[in-house]
């Protein structure tokens, strides 16, 4: 119950409002995603599977970093934007 009512609050948030936490887990998520797909083009480029792991493994901390503060400034300039008050033309 308690886990199901975090879950509810940190990936259903206000529309048009992004978490923290959610942008974390996304980065995280996508993540995995590319890891997996740096381990096997560095496998099939060296043939040696410790060294596609160790290029992965950097890759993904790097790459979620560089993901994370690319969505937390994302959010940041939309929300700007959308927050903007409208200027009218005014003829005279």
């Amino acid at each position: 119950m308690i886990s199901d009512q975090f879950a509810k609050r940190l990936f259903f948030s206000k529309p048009g409002k992004d978490s923290n936490a959610k942008s974390l887990l996304k980065s995280i998520s996508w993540r995995i995603v590319g890891i997996m797909d740096k381990i096997v083009i560095s496998f099939i480029i060296t043939g040696q599977l410790v060294m596609a792991v160790s290029i992965g493994s950097v890759e993904v901390v790097t790459k979620i970093l560089l993901y994370y503060v690319h969505e937390r400034v994302w959010e940041n300039a939309t929300k700007e934007k959308i927050n903007e008050p409208a200027t009218e033309l005014v003829r005279s």
